[in-house]
């Protein structure tokens, strides 16, 4: 087996991990009750508010431990797909079989896409209370817990996102991995 047919069975294990994790009992029976008709999409309870942080912190550390692996032993220059990029497919995955979403933002680095731009009013508060220096910013509203969890960008990676000139031990740059899960309404 070659070195990226490897990646890819690490990084499609990891996800098959990431689901699991995701769809793990609540400890409410209902919590894992689907409903599915045909090609519908099945049907997933919202969660407790404490399951959703404690599922979002576990999401949050498999990514971040994909995307650095993937930096370490996939991407080389302009031979391969970005390892942020492929893990989007990752999210994507995930999100078809789990009721989560995750996305990436840019913090205080330029976006490497008009993607990664943050969109919310969510998105626009976490960016900032990472560049100032916490390692996450969390809310619920409208339904959903949000997790936004700082994503460091070290000497790899500054010279795409900031410059190769550019010295993160002076200015430390962050992105950020936004999670997000439905949650139901505590009584």
């Amino acid at each position: 087996m070659n070195r990226h047919s490897m990646i890819c069975v690490a990084v499609m294990g990891m996800a098959i991990a990431i689901v699991g994790v995701v769809n793990s009992a609540s400890g409410d029976p209902a919590s894992n009750a689907s409903q599915t008709k045909g090609d519908a999409p099945e049907f997933r309870p919202r969660l407790a508010v404490d399951v959703a942080k404690d599922r979002a912190l576990v999401m949050h550390q498999i990514y971040s431990a994909t995307l650095d692996v993937m930096h370490r032993h996939y991407f080389h220059a302009n031979k391969s797909v970005l390892p942020a990029r492929a893990m989007e497919d990752v999210f994507a995955d995930v999100a078809k079989e789990t009721s989560s979403n995750a996305r990436w933002i840019s913090v205080n680095t330029k976006p490497m896409s008009v993607d990664h731009e943050p969109k919310t009013d969510f998105e626009r508060k976490a960016a900032r209370e990472i560049a100032a220096g916490k390692s996450e910013f969390s809310s619920i509203e409208d339904g959903y817990y949000r997790r936004a969890g700082a994503i460091p960008l070290t000497a790899g990676c500054i010279g795409c996102h900031s410059g190769f000139f550019n010295d993160p031990s002076k200015t430390p740059r962050y992105a950020a991995l936004i999670i997000s899960l439905p949650v139901r309404d505590e009584p």
